[in-house]
């Protein structure tokens, strides 16, 4: 098993292995009962080149075939069917997609009637959700009381957007949710220490976040440069919409720190495949 280098000794996700391929997975998601999920590496696919292995984007150049062929490896290791999957179209928006049965396999057996779509939300059981990362945020939130899940994807913009926020209100609309509720999970992104950011970015998060934008979020260096931690801005979005601290899952994996076993953006200089996040709600 391959060693990941993790930012605390919490060791809030679980490393995990089956038919040669790793992934990722919260305990604390894990032990609803109610949802199978999972965090790729970029181990254990078929992809060559800066795309090696598990790459699990189509639109990096990478032959269409090994694509689905990473997608059909990573469904056998997680315990999924990928004729299930439904697939986020993220641009940095706040735009939260309602997913019904009708859009049972949009995205990988079928082409997606959407575009402009960073988050996904269902009750639908057995579809299963999949949104795409190299170092932004992935937020996944279950609701046991009214049986719904969601999993967003939320960079700089779609955070200083508050993205968990938009939603848990969507959430709210379409099923009821109360944040009080929800069990949530902020995933593997990258870490403050990787993360500098310019001055107009760190403004923004300071207008947004006010008085809680301490160092802790935010610290300005030497070189007129900031330092930003988006695990901390997210985990407060969610604490200010209502979700319980006990419920918010915070990770200590940066995909930054890890080249070798996760894609990233910033440590690649864009020379890499994507990460999936994928969240199904179980019958």
């Amino acid at each position: 098993m391959m060693l990941l280098k993790r930012k605390t000794s919490a060791e809030t996700l679980k490393l995990q292995e089956k038919y040669g391929v790793p992934y990722l997975v919260f305990p604390s998601l894990e032990n609803t009962g109610l949802v199978r999920h999972a965090f790729s590496t970029r181990l254990g696919g078929c992809s060559t080149g800066d795309l090696a292995t598990m790459n699990l984007s189509s639109t990096r150049g990478d032959d269409p075939e090994n694509v689905k062929e990473n997608f059909r490896r990573f469904g056998a290791a997680v315990g999924f069917d990928p004729k299930d999957l439904v697939l986020s179209l993220q641009t940095h928006t706040t735009n939260v997609r309602l997913v019904t049965e009708e859009d049972r396999g949009k995205g990988f057996t079928r082409p997606r009637d959407y575009k402009d779509v960073d988050g996904l939300i269902t009750n639908v059981p057995g579809l299963v959700l999949a949104t795409f990362y190299a170092d932004c945020v992935p937020l996944y939130f279950v609701d046991p009381v009214h049986r719904a899940i969601g999993l967003s994807h939320s960079g700089w913009r779609g955070t200083v957007n508050r993205m968990g926020e938009v939603t848990l209100q969507r959430m709210k609309e379409a099923f009821g949710t109360r944040p009080s509720d929800v069990w949530t999970a902020i995933g593997p992104s990258i870490c403050q220490d990787c993360y500098e950011v310019s001055e107009d970015v760190a403004q923004e998060f300071i207008s947004v976040f006010e008085g809680r934008a301490d160092n802790r979020l935010l610290y300005r260096k030497e070189n007129g440069k900031y330092q930003l931690n988006l695990w901390r801005a997210n985990e407060l979005v969610l604490l200010e919409s209502g979700v319980p601290k006990d419920r918010i899952a915070v990770t200590d994996i940066c995909t930054c720190c890890n080249l070798q076993v996760l894609f990233s953006h910033r440590a690649s200089k864009g020379k890499r495949g994507n990460l999936g996040a994928f969240l199904q709600l179980l019958s």
